[in-house]
């Protein structure tokens, strides 16, 4: 087994370095990686109703889809992330408990009680401290986890705490669970930095293996599966199954109700009505809409084009985010 010990602390990199390793390679691989603060949703969810997105917008927190399936998940700089490629026969290669009893070997190792959850999570005190998911291509499966070591807990619960508007789709939906760091639970008390390099190594051990570093070659060809995938709008929101979006924005002065509904992230139908507006500016709102992507800059130009709220009035940015 190849052991990657990640320095490259971007979410869309190290997600592209994961299904391109897995698609690409004969190898079976482990890598160890972090992230800025990012919130990662599985790939069959609906980004926009699975995150707080006034918040994330505000704090400049990044929103990522993974390759794999299951609930979104929060990564910062206090979350470990754990990636475990291998080789295995069709049909019996989805192993949650395979891929997930070491690294609670580990955890009691370290003076972590822990234990695998029914919904593969990895539990302690009762209480989450990693998610984990798969993904299989061919005779390869993919298997990711978190673990949660000294994140933030606000920003955890506040980015992915959705409000807004009401969203309703056949989408995969997250099982929020009640979450807990590691460092509060680690006897002895250890870094976050020693916690990863004792599992980097115990994880080799466990399946054989030595250190591997990618060269410029690879770098650059997951670079550019990060720029022309993972990046996009169109993987991270577009890839989201249809839904209806409804909201009623007000004021003293006005109330807006807000009606879309989408196909790949970009809307197939507008009602936007209020008693406020005359009937013409309302019809321009909803014909300039329709067939345009549901994303914060195409909202913003459709008021400016139309009128609706002027971008000097103090309402403006709030009427946007109401879309969301």
């Amino acid at each position: 087994m190849l052991g990657i010990f990640s320095e490259n602390n971007d979410p869309y990199f190290n997600l592209a370095a994961e299904e391109f390793l897995l698609r690409n390679t004969r190898e079976e691989i482990f890598i160890l990686w972090q992230s800025i603060p990012a919130v990662v949703v599985g790939k069959h969810q609906n980004a926009l109703a699975e995150i707080n997105y006034r918040y994330t917008t505000a704090q400049g927190i990044a929103v990522a889809r993974r390759l794999s399936g299951g609930g979104t998940v929060y990564h910062d700089n206090g979350n470990i992330n754990f990636t475990i490629i291998r080789q295995g026969e069709p049909g019996k290669l989805v192993d949650f408990t395979g891929f997930i009893e070491p690294v609670i070997r580990f955890m009691k190792i370290s003076g972590v009680d822990a234990e695998q959850g029914l919904k593969h999570e990895i539990l302690t005190r009762g209480k989450k401290i990693s998610g984990n998911a798969g993904h299989v291509f061919k005779n390869r499966v993919l298997h990711h986890g978190t673990l949660l070591f000294n994140s933030d807990m606000e920003m955890l619960h506040e980015s992915i705490r959705h409000t807004g508007g009401i969203y309703t789709d056949k989408a995969v939906q997250s099982n929020r669970s009640s979450v807990i760091n590691v460092a509060e639970c680690i006897r002895p008390l250890t870094t976050l930095e020693e916690f990863k390099k004792a599992f980097f190594s115990f994880i080799l051990d466990q399946f054989g293996g030595s250190r591997f570093i990618l060269d410029n070659s690879l770098i650059g060809e997951i670079q550019k599966m990060a720029d022309e995938k993972y990046r996009t709008w169109d993987w991270i929101y577009g890839w989201s199954p249809d839904y209806t979006f409804r909201n009623t924005w007000k004021d003293d002065a006005m109330e807006i109700e807000i009606e879309l509904a989408t196909h790949r992230g970009n809307i197939t139908y507008s009602n936007i009505s209020s008693s406020y507006f005359d009937n013409g500016m309302l019809k321009r709102i909803n014909r300039m809409l329709n067939g345009t992507a549901h994303k914060e800059s195409r909202i913003r130009e459709v008021m400016v084009n139309t009128g609706l709220l002027r971008p000097d009035d103090n309402r403006f940015d709030d009427l946007v985010m109401a879309f969301f």
